[in-house]
């Protein structure tokens, strides 16, 4: 991770605070007295030999871990009376966020601060980290929500309560701007707590998880779930394969030799569909009707008259029945228009004889 003077930030500022830091570097000049010499006891407490590792309720005596705890709670309140008495007391929330979530988080929180729930608290400012020049594992951004005065309990609980119910994030505690100036951090040297307050001692754990509870049980309840999608959404995706089977139709009509380039999908549909309902109302069962008329049709001439044509037919009727023992050959072709005709091999034989 990049060290802290390094890094890049985006900031949105809301409202003006009602209280300003006044004799900061006064404050910071105090207060860094006051560290030099709590780290240089803590460093003497680790290295003297009489002060026992373990406590002993038999002798009274006190572990090294409790002798420092107690040197450095009595810093952190002296700090605090020189952050009061300098009127340095500004501080900030902290928070910490993935590069997968940050700009979700950092997006709420920021249009919270200028016109949302935290608009109505003493927050005033945020910022967050952007991302580091390099590629960093386990990378995480940094985002401070800044409040006039971080020893105010009741303020910093209120704007506690907005960020875990509003925005569900989760908070790493409240650190004094003095705190920054000093470079107290988890692994300074001194061993004094980082932050001014623990969320624990602002609010129960009980309590916190409640109100994120509440946060995403609503977060969910927003959501449209899959079968609430729109009904036109729904029509469109159901007619999708159905457009996709219509050029197949196009695609027949426009094979149809008698299909005019005028017709549209419609027309080429219906044509279609004539089309096989004829070829198959005449092929289900025996010879149709419409074939006979066919035969017939063959052996006339222009030139024939009534007589002959009664002759010629009963002819090729008695012919007919003669044929039945043997397997009479019967063509059926499809022309191009859809017809079916029906050619006899002797009959048309006899023809060209006349």
């Amino acid at each position: 991770m990049m060290g802290r003077n390094h890094l890049q930030w985006i900031w949105v500022r809301g409202s003006e605070p009602k209280s300003k830091d006044r004799a900061v570097e006064k404050a910071i000049e105090e207060a860094a007295e006051l560290l030099k010499k709590v780290t240089e006891k803590v460093e003497a407490i680790k290295n003297d030999a009489s002060i026992p590792v373990r406590s002993s309720k038999k002798t009274g005596a006190k572990s090294k871990k409790e002798v420092r705890e107690q040197v450095q709670a009595e810093a952190t309140e002296s700090l605090k009376e020189i952050a009061v008495r300098h009127g340095y007391v500004s501080g900030k929330w902290l928070i910490f966020a993935s590069p997968g979530k940050v700009d979700t988080i950092w997006t709420s929180l920021a249009t919270s601060l200028a016109s949302g729930p935290l608009a109505s608290t003493s927050a005033r400012l945020a910022k967050v980290a952007t991302s580091p020049a390099e590629d960093s594992p386990n990378y995480q951004h940094i985002i401070c929500v800044y409040v006039p005065d971080v020893y105010d309990k009741v303020e910093v609980t209120e704007i506690m309560r907005i960020m875990l119910r509003n925005h569900g994030v989760s908070l790493s505690g409240v650190k004094s701007n003095l705190y920054t100036s000093l470079r107290i951090d988890s692994k300074h040297a001194s061993g004094i707590p980082s932050t001014t307050w623990k969320n624990s001692a602002l609010m129960d754990d009980k309590e916190s998880k409640e109100l994120k509870d509440a946060f995403f049980a609503e977060l969910a309840s927003t959501k449209p779930a899959a079968s609430d999608k729109p009904k036109s959404a729904v029509k469109s995706d159901e007619a999708a394969p159905a457009g996709k089977a219509k050029p197949k139709l196009k695609k027949k009509a426009a094979d149809d030799p008698f299909a005019s380039d005028d017709d549209d999908d419609a027309k080429a549909d219906a044509g279609e569909e004539k089309r096989k309902e004829a070829i198959q109302a005449k092929t289900a069962k025996g010879k149709p009707q419409p074939k006979k008329k066919v035969v017939d049709d063959t052996f006339g001439s222009d030139d024939d008259d009534a007589e002959e044509e009664a002759k010629r037919k009963s002819e090729v009727s008695k012919k007919k029945s003669k044929a039945v023992s043997r397997s009479k050959k019967r063509q059926i072709s499809e022309s191009d228009e859809g017809d079916v005709e029906e050619e006899e091999d002797r009959p048309k034989k006899r023809r060209s004889g006349r």
